[in-house]
């Protein structure tokens, strides 16, 4: 199977949907991404993003020396017989179990009743075949939809013998999958063996019972061709296809400026190129290298003995990098604020601009981002839970490895855009959070974060971002509802990334930008719509649309205490966006901390800005806001 192409994804969907150990449910098959051991790594150029290396080396280990991007066809026309035809990430099939859709026989792929057509031209078109089906010459043959996964990360096939037989058996004889009934609901799919006749529903597969009648984890990793020892976590009955069969761990990076001057930085990024360098000459050779495969861009525009001399500088200490490997945010938060950002770097232009002026005194203000990058890296992935989102990492479920052994590189993204900053005054929110109203909202949004936590075995009082974090991320959510209306890109493109910290060293912003693999991110639309004249209209739109939501007054008197959500007055018709756009998979947000809800009218950021005022059409006051 690993000599025949399959199918195409792109790039990006290696780190968010089909990476190492996840399922690819092509059209007339399904495999499974194998490991890192087995890419071709000459395949996949690095990235450079050295504070991002940095934190996927305090969770991974030091060993992780490069980012590397997926490997991709640059020739599309190429021949599939081709070297350049054959350029992608290996697979296998996965679930091992295939049904013939004829004669409804279930087997294994590998039993020799089933064979695969290729099709070189047409590699979406491979499939499988029962060649001697009794009931049709080479009859289709599908992937069994069912497998069985742990929230410690193993995966594997669904165990028919063991299930239609109750336990073990020496009965192997010939297993039939059968549907009955006009749906295809479990209790009307069975499985039956042909030699002792016994058949079985598939509903005793999910459910309350499903303990019973499963075999305990066998501790497998299919794409890494390995078992673990011993495994305690009950498998559960999942479907081919299911979103919670592969969730991934993931880590980014804006590319900012770090250093002085822009060679300073170079080198700072390009390190691991550089360290072991011993004259100007060999800086020579490591220079001509990186300018043919395309990496480290800018760095040809010196001559080799500057860069000698800035590396020499730097080895001796001669240097003011200061880079936090705990804090990947912080950073960021210092270049956005700086009274003087970044105007002209290679991955980073700024243009400061006024703040709208009906939210003087709220917002301090707005920093046009013309070009910026953001660079994703995967570094693990869980099954059956999604990993909670947090810094601290022995609050995740059981992370699963991409590889068999410690990786030494991990596929990375990097994605060129444009983007938003907004900050706010920091007494203004100070004050703001100090109010009764808003110290209950915080509660209430607590004690649900302590059930949601308690319900995943997670220590409960651990994860919880604050009630500034809340409301700042349901402005950003607000913001890229409305900028999507009219910006020109498709609302999955634009994300959001919050600094929102309390103490010694608050931060209190959002920035909104696109992150999108090609041009869909450079158009500048975003960048138009951040100066005063447009921002403060989209904002004041953006907040009087979310004082009535068309799921009221369920939406607006939902209380997370009660039923251990993540979310308070929060939906899908009023301030969800699509999943790749939060970094919190929607969960903490709240619109009544921003603008009166019918349920709670105290608590609102803006409630002396956004009220009859903007719902009648009329201009806010200049003198009525928050102070």
């Amino acid at each position: 199977m690993s000599t025949h192409s399959v199918g195409q994804v792109r790039p990006s969907q290696l780190l968010w949907t089909y990476g190492p150990g996840a399922l690819i449910d092509l059209p007339n098959l399904s495999v499974i991404t194998m490991g890192l051991d087995k890419w071709d790594t000459d395949r996949c150029p690095p990235v450079e993003e050295a504070r991002l290396l940095a934190a996927v080396r305090r969770v991974l280990g030091s060993q992780v020396t490069h980012l590397r991007i997926p490997p991709f066809m640059k020739d599309e026309g190429a021949s599939p017989f081709s070297a350049e035809g054959k350029i992608g990430v290996p697979v296998r099939p996965f679930p091992r179990w295939l049904r013939c859709v004829k004669c409804q026989l279930l087997a294994e792929y590998d039993s020799g009743l089933f064979e695969i057509k290729p099709n070189p031209y047409r590699p979406e078109m491979t499939r499988f075949v029962h060649s001697n089906c009794e009931k049709g010459k080479n009859a289709d043959a599908v992937p069994a939809r069912f497998l069985l996964a742990c929230r410690n990360g193993h995966l594997d096939d669904f165990p028919w013998h063991w299930f239609v037989h109750g336990g073990l058996s020496s009965c192997r004889g010939t297993l039939r999958f059968i549907e009955t009934g006009a749906s295809l609901q479990t209790e009307n799919l069975k499985v039956k063996c042909d030699q002792c006749g016994v058949s079985r529903s598939l509903v005793h597969a999910f459910g309350g019972k499903a303990k019973e009648n499963l075999p305990a984890c066998r501790g497998r990793h299919p794409h890494l061709d390995k078992y673990d020892l011993d495994c305690d976590a009950p498998p559960k009955a999942v479907l081919l296809g299911a979103t919670n069969s592969w969730f991934p761990i993931t880590l980014s990076a804006l590319a900012i400026p770090m250093e002085k001057n822009l060679l300073s930085q170079l080198v700072f990024d390009g390190w691991d190129y550089f360290v072991d360098a011993e004259s100007a000459e060999e800086v020579k050779m490591i220079v001509k290298t990186l300018v043919k495969t395309n990496s480290l861009p800018g760095i040809n525009k010196y001559q080799h003995d500057v860069i000698w001399q800035s590396i020499q500088e730097r080895k001796t200490g001669n240097t003011n990098v200061t880079v936090s490997e705990g804090d990947i945010k912080k950073p960021e938060w210092d270049v956005l604020t700086s009274p003087n950002p970044p105007k002209d770097w290679p991955h980073f232009l700024s243009r400061k601009c006024d703040s709208p002026a009906v939210f003087s005194g709220i917002i301090d203000s707005i920093l046009l981002l013309e070009r910026l990058r953001e660079v994703n890296a995967l570094i693990g992935y869980t099954r059956v839970e999604a990993p909670e989102e947090t810094a601290d990492e022995d609050d995740r479920p059981p992370m699963a490895g991409l590889c068999k052994s410690n990786p030494t590189w991990i596929p990375a993204s990097e994605v060129h855009g444009e983007g938003i900053f907004i900050k706010f005054n920091e007494k203004t929110i100070a004050k703001w959070e100090v109010l009764n109203a808003v110290k209950n909202r915080d509660k209430n949004i607590l004690q649900g974060h302590h059930g949601w936590r308690n319900a995943r075995g997670l220590e409960p009082t651990n994860g919880y971002p604050g009630i500034r974090y809340t409301m700042l991320h349901t402005f950003a959510h607000l913001l890229i509802r409305e900028l999507a209306l009219e910006c020109g890109y498709n609302a999955a493109s634009i994300r959001e990334r919050i600094y929102a910290e309390s103490g010694d060293t608050p931060m209190s912003g959002v920035l909104i930008y696109t992150a999108a693999a090609d041009s869909d991110g450079t158009l500048g639309g975003l960048v138009e719509l951040g100066k005063p004249e447009n921002l403060g209209r989209l904002i004041e739109q953006a907040l009087s649309r979310a004082l009535v939501c068309s799921s009221d007054p369920l939406c607006s008197e939902h209380n997370p205490s009660e039923d251990r959500s993540l979310h308070a007055a929060a939906c899908h018709a009023c301030a969800f966006v699509a999943e790749t756009s939060c970094e919190r998979g929607n969960r903490y947000l709240d619109r009544a901390l921003l603008v009166e809800t019918f349920e709670c009218i105290d608590a609102a950021f803006f409630r002396n800005i956004i009220q009859n005022d903007v719902c009648n059409n009329k201009a806010p006051k200049s003198n009525d806001r928050i102070e």
